[in-house]
């Protein structure tokens, strides 16, 4: 609403007419009221109400009060009367004639205040023509809610006894969309005004303009006028628009969809809640039938005491939950753990990881590829982390090179802070010209490649077993054992059953040896030597039985009878229970190549120290009194064939003396035989090389070559031998294990001046000893990968994965986080 107010004094103490002469408005009727005297009688029941009275007339006595009643006592403010005045009128008002009466009453009728007498007049008072107006333009529109000043500010109405009624600031409590605007003298009704200006409504011509344009200004009825106004048709429906502009359709439907979003998106963040479950625990999702999966069953327990998330699980069956919904929250989860891992090794101090790959295949008999990183975090604490399996059709080392290669794009990592490599010694993987190891070090020469050290000692087991027949003729038999024991459940029953009768309380399971890891087989080896009679009782009424597998029990029972093969397990045992160690040892994660190198020389050094005639004397007395106890065959010498004489000449062929003689040479051989693989196997080139290393940190630097130093970028010689040199005189060490505990026990400031040193260690950390953990996944494939689940796709399968393996990490990603993504 735009208003052009007059030129003129708004708060003068006496109301003139316009100059149009305009009738029947407030204004105008003013003048009338002023010149002749006329007393008005003020209605209300309090000053706060009704328009407050001056003092002077308050004070004016009893007797006024009785002609004037309560009302006049309330009046409106005598402003200008002359002293004495007041006592003249009480005096004539005693006096009570009729005509004065009459008079007072006619008076009334002239006083009717604007907005009771035509509406029209008074909207012309109010409202001057806009075009040539004097007055500023003021714009209802630009008040966002009713302006109420001070009553002071605000015009008093005079009545023709010249008293004054003012506005009374509690009528804006009662009334709060009383509106002053400037400009036009009295107040308005906000939201009338606002609505009604342009009179395009249909309530628009019953409003009162008083309340939408001219102003209403009679405190004498205020009250009365307020009620009214505020019950009427026209202001509700003001009110209802304005409330709806407020809070209009559209914002309550925008409402209604933000609820529902949010009772969505908490829905969303259950079911991601129940796939990071399942997928940390390696299970199934789904069942024989779409809802009869465990993921459909764990959402429902869930929904229990839950009415929102039951009823939308009642009414939108299907949303989220499909496999489809299922293999994205996977890929999300997967990407995030593995996009951490990649953030953690590129915020490192100075870049430096190696690569782990292996391969194997899974039920369905795809080729799996499985890769790895090794890092050394700022706390010099290795961590080797599994990245994801690959499906490959083609197991070239080119091929491998490849994958290994695009995996370290995608994760944003360069390959100049590639440090090593550790992978099996498949001809594909550790060939010299065109294995994987070769063409990514023809890419990154300072990236050494590392033979697996538990393979490696694997090999050597095997090659030590394989060199004597005593041993490998021994070994077989504990083999074909352990598998006719698992064919055979009635075999079983009755190794139990002796078992249980002899008293030998807890009962070891016979199982078959290992055909492909030989560091494993000492279990089953002390499982047979400590229940050697109860298995020979068990083939011997198995063969007894007129079963099928009895004559296959008879030929165990007539093997097992020999002493040879009680002296062949135990000689067996001597050797591999210490390279099963080794192994075990060597698979540690945090197992670093200096750690490697000084097992394996321990080892070798203890198996040596067998390879005497009194050790070998204690081993076959132990066996002997094992045979002689269970009355077995006394060990005796093999049969031997008679040597050609084109090899032994006229002389006669050499032939042991005794047993002791004989298997005493077939001892020492496998000792030599470990002795001899151990020392070709673990003299590696990558491994010599980080020796070099190894010797800088040491060893005295005057002994050292710069050549060693320069060829990576992130040693500097100069820096480097001022700061060994400060770390020798200052700490005492004698392995790079003691530097790695002397760094992390320095402040952060300290270590800061030994720059140099750490990044040596790093260096020496960071390449893998071994692919172990590669190899740990395999067993996580054939937890998620079974027969009943042989069709996953690659993309499922590779995020189930990830999942199941790093449960830690799943565990501290934000759920809020996934679904945002998911959006």
């Amino acid at each position: 609403m735009v208003v052009h107010c007059p030129n003129r004094k708004p708060w003068a103490g006496r109301v003139v007419a316009e100059e149009d002469g305009s009738e029947g408005g407030e204004s105008g009727s003013q003048v009338e009221e002023a010149a002749e005297g006329r007393e008005g009688k003020v209605g209300g029941s309090d000053e706060g109400e009704r328009g407050g009275g001056s003092e002077e007339e308050r004070e004016g006595g009893p007797e006024g009060e009785k002609e004037g009643g309560p009302e006049e006592k309330r009046g409106g403010e005598r402003e200008g009367r002359p002293e004495g005045e007041g006592e003249r009128e009480r005096e004539g008002e005693r006096g009570g004639s009729e005509g004065e009466r009459e008079e007072r009453a006619e008076g009334e009728r002239e006083e009717r205040p604007e907005g009771e007498e035509g509406s029209e007049g008074a909207d012309k008072t109010a409202r001057p023509e806009t075009d040539g107006g004097e007055g500023p333009v003021v714009d209802l529109m630009s008040f966002t809610k009713p302006n109420q000043p001070d009553p002071k500010f605000i015009k008093r109405q005079v009545m023709k006894d010249r008293r004054t009624l003012s506005f009374q600031k509690a009528w804006y409590e009662k009334h709060p969309w009383l509106h002053v605007s400037p400009g036009i003298e009295g107040v308005l009704c906000f939201h009338c005004a606002k609505y009604y200006t342009s009179g395009i409504p249909a309530q628009a011509k019953n409003t009162d303009p008083a309340f939408v344009s001219s102003g209403y200004k009679n405190w004498r009825r205020g009250l009365e006028k307020f009620s009214v106004h505020e019950k009427s048709a026209a202001h509700k429906m003001a009110v209802t628009t304005a409330a709806y502009e407020k809070n209009p359709v559209s914002a309550q439907l925008s409402s209604a969809v933000k609820a529902q979003q949010a009772e969505n998106r908490e829905s969303l963040l259950k079911i991601i809640g129940g796939v990071m479950l399942l997928a940390r625990q390696g299970v199934a999702f789904r069942g024989h039938e779409h809802r009869q999966g465990n993921l459909d069953h764990l959402l429902k327990y869930k929904a229990e005491g839950d009415p929102a998330f039951s009823r939308w699980l009642s009414g939108k069956r299907g949303v989220y939950t499909s496999w489809d919904c299922q293999n994205e929250m996977l890929e999300l989860m997967s990407s995030s753990v593995i996009r951490e891992i990649a953030d953690e090794i590129r915020s490192l101090p100075v870049l430096q990881y190696a690569v782990i790959m292996d391969g194997t295949r899974d039920i369905s008999g795809v080729e799996q590829e499985a890769l790895c990183l090794r890092y050394v975090d700022k706390n010099l604490m290795v961590h080797e982390e599994f990245i994801g399996l690959y499906e490959t059709t083609s197991t070239t080392g080119e091929n491998l090179a490849k994958i290994i290669l695009d995996v370290l794009l995608r994760l944003n990592l360069p390959v100049s802070g590639l440090r090593g490599q550790a992978y099996d010694g498949a001809s594909n993987m550790s060939g010299k010209y065109a294995g994987a190891q070769a063409i990514i070090q023809r890419k990154q020469p300072l990236a050494p490649f590392i033979h697996c050290g538990a393979h490696c000692v694997n090999l050597v087991t095997q090659q030590a077993c394989s060199a004597s027949p005593l041993i490998r003729n021994a070994l077989d038999w504990v083999h074909d054992l352990g598998i006719f024991f698992g064919q055979s459940g009635k075999l079983k029953d009755q190794f139990k059953a002796i078992a249980a009768s002899e008293g030998e309380g807890s009962v070891k399971s016979i199982r078959p040896l290992c055909p492909t890891r030989w560091t494993v087989r000492s279990p089953a080896i002390r499982a047979v030597l400590g229940q050697y009679g109860t298995v020979l009782q068990s083939l011997d009424q198995m063969s007894a039985s007129s079963s099928e597998s009895a004559s296959r029990a008879e030929g165990l029972h007539v093997r097992l009878q020999q002493g040879n093969v009680v002296l062949g397990l135990m000689l067996a045992l001597d050797v591999i229970s210490e390279l099963e160690v080794l192994n075990a040892s060597l698979q540690k994660s945090t197992q670093t190549v200096e750690g490697m190198v000084s097992a394996v020389s321990v080892v070798q050094e203890s198996l040596k120290s067998k390879r005497t005639s009194d050790h070998f004397q204690e081993v076959f007395k132990e066996a002997e009194d094992m045979v002689e106890k269970l009355c077995l065959e006394p060990i005796a010498l093999p049969r031997t064939h008679r040597p050609p004489k084109r090899y032994t000449g006229p002389a006669p062929a050499h032939r042991p003396a005794s047993p002791v003689e004989f298997h005493r040479v077939e001892f020492y051989r496998v000792l030599d035989t470990v002795d001899t693989q151990i020392t070709d196997r673990f003299m590696q080139p990558g491994i010599e090389a980080l020796k070099e290393l190894e010797a800088l940190l040491l060893t005295p630097i005057e002994n050292s070559t710069q050549n060693s130093v320069e060829k990576y970028p992130e040693l500097q010689w100069e820096d480097l031998k001022i700061q060994l040199a400060m770390f020798k005189r200052k700490y005492p060490f004698k392995t790079t294990a003691d530097v790695t505990k002397i760094l992390q026990a320095m402040p952060v400031e300290v270590r800061g001046l030994f720059e140099q040193v750490d990044t040596i260690v790093r260096l020496l950390m960071v390449v893998p000893a071994s692919s172990a953990e590669v190899e740990r996944s395999f067993s996580g494939l054939r937890r998620l990968k079974t027969w009943l689940r042989s069709t996953m796709t690659q993309k499922r399968l590779n995020g189930m994965a990830v999942c199941h393996i790093h449960q830690e990490r799943l565990e501290n990603l934000n759920r809020r986080d996934i679904a945002q993504t998911f959006f």
